[in-house]
């Protein structure tokens, strides 16, 4: 199994490009976020592989990093999502912005990808989500920031005589479901959670 290329970029087209290396020529998929920032032809390249077997085919996909790679293989074990649609949503957005899009469910910035709509965009979300909340891509998903309320929320709760580290584990959590509750609303939902 081919992992990673490093050669000359033989030829660049709108989906593929052709990487030599020792002499022979292999033909690569790339989203058109990788494709934007490789050399012109005549260039020194080198792409991450991954190597897609099928019964009829051997095809290449590359990419700029390992994460890329990493985010491409976990697109493709999603239900009904196969390379091509895969490399489409990798086209649409950089691995970071599509990262973000499916850890924050921003289904309208998903199903703007052409070839993906709603139906697509909520399964995107539902199997991915987890998984990529935990896959770090450079700056992918910056940790959400806290809004005032939930600021307040953890200095309320502590004056109220929570421990500190449950009250910062539980603003934690609310931080990362992005409430977009009142103050009050938090305090309600707090509450419930610490003494339930």
């Amino acid at each position: 199994m081919i992992g990673r290329l490093s050669g000359t970029l033989a030829l660049k087209q709108v989906e593929s490009v052709l990487v030599e290396v020792g002499g022979v020529g292999y033909e690569v998929h790339c989203p058109l976020t990788v494709l934007e920032v490789l050399p012109p032809e005549g260039g020194a390249c080198a792409l991450w592989i991954h190597t897609h077997v099928r019964e009829d085919q051997i095809a290449l996909f590359g990419f700029g990093t390992p994460d890329e790679r990493a985010l491409f293989r976990l697109l493709i074990a999603v239900t009904g999502i196969g390379p091509k649609l895969a490399l489409a949503c990798l086209s649409g957005l950089k691995a970071e912005a599509f990262a973000r899009a499916v850890v924050d469910g921003d289904l309208k910035k998903l199903s703007g990808i052409p070839g993906v709509g709603k139906r697509t965009a909520e399964r995107l979300v539902l199997e991915l989500r987890d998984k990529l909340s935990r896959l770090t891509l450079g700056s992918a998903a910056p940790p959400p920031r806290r809004t005032a309320h939930l600021e307040d929320l953890q200095s309320a709760l502590c004056n109220l005589g929570y421990r500190a580290k449950d009250v910062e584990v539980l603003v934690a959590k609310l931080t990362e479901e992005s409430t977009e509750a009142s103050f009050e609303g938090l305090l309600r939902e707090a509450l419930k959670r610490l003494n339930g």
